[in-house]
């Protein structure tokens, strides 16, 4: 097989705040050709790197919101956060959990620092992810999957020198915790020092990897720091990386939904007309109700 090549590192952007509680750094979409419609299925990634929130009373976060048309996936690394929606489901995601909400037709959505994490205050790393939905699935019934850590299928490396978590799709025969709509892959990457792991995708799946802690050596030739993001040429199937140190890195790879997309805010349908409907819908109440 040939090698997919980097097509371009991304250095993290000025962090700014989504409510008062996820202090993130924006990698998609973004003026590094990182567009929605070049990153699909993947429409929007925030990145909270390693950030330290005092002890509060009053837990931080986002108040709230409405989504529709896509799903989001929360990753945790450090701290907790508590969350609910407008159809009755919610809970807490805890370090090493993933909570892959189906927005869907729509809901309503908020989330909060987790009450003690709150009081208590502490480091917190998060990523959350926007995948986006076919058009023929836009319309389905919202829905959860709240995957702790331990319910997260691993491969271990030979010799001790790390694991890779398998949230969704596949690993070496080794199938993810999360279902998907359409073809989805993504792993954490947990190296040991001096380690090298291989990975294997499609050519025209749109790939890369965030480094979460640490820093790698992408294909022997190419280092990439901590908090950065490597997006790969969508050419060639095989890549490695090398951790420099203990690394942990996020994989992602997904096929293309090669459909016309439509975004404002929190809706991404394909149509404008679709987006006039999805504001109308919020407007109507027909996302159902949550206190804030």
């Amino acid at each position: 097989m040939a090698t997919k090549n980097i097509e371009i590192v991304v250095p993290p952007r000025e962090p700014h705040f989504v409510g008062d509680g996820f202090r993130v750094h924006n990698f998609i979409p973004s003026a590094y050709r990182l567009d929605m419609q070049r990153m699909t299925p993947f429409i929007m990634l925030d990145y909270n790197a390693k950030f330290h929130f005092p002890p509060s009373d009053h837990p931080k976060g986002v108040g709230v919101h409405p989504h529709k048309g896509f799903e989001t996936v929360t990753i945790a690394y450090h701290g907790r956060v508590a969350h609910h929606d407008s159809s009755g489901g919610g809970g807490i995601i805890g370090e090493g959990d993933v909570q892959w909400m189906t927005a869907a037709s729509g809901v309503l959505h908020k989330e909060y620092h987790e009450e003690t994490f709150s009081k208590e205050g502490g480091i917190f790393q998060m990523v959350q992810l926007w995948v986006n939905l076919p058009a023929k699935d836009k319309m389905s019934t919202p829905k959860y999957q709240a995957i702790k850590n331990a319910e997260i299928p691993r491969y271990q490396l030979e010799n001790n020198n790390g694991e890779i978590e398998i949230i969704a799709g596949d690993y070496k025969g080794i199938k993810g915790a999360a279902s998907t709509f359409t073809p989805v892959h993504m792993f954490n990457a947990k190296l040991k020092a001096g380690a090298t792991s291989d990975f294997t995708f499609p050519a025209d799946y749109n790939t890369l990897l965030l480094v979460i802690e640490g820093s790698i050596t992408v294909n022997e030739s190419e280092k990439v720091p901590t908090d950065h993001l490597v997006l790969f040429e969508n050419q060639g199937e095989t890549f490695s990386i090398t951790a420099d140190e203990d690394t942990i890195v996020l994989v992602l790879s997904g096929e293309p939904i090669n459909e016309p997309i439509a975004a404002h805010g929190p809706f991404v349908m394909n149509t404008q007309q679709e987006l006039i409907d999805a504001f109308n819908d919020f407007n109507q109440g027909k996302f159902g109700h949550l206190e804030d």
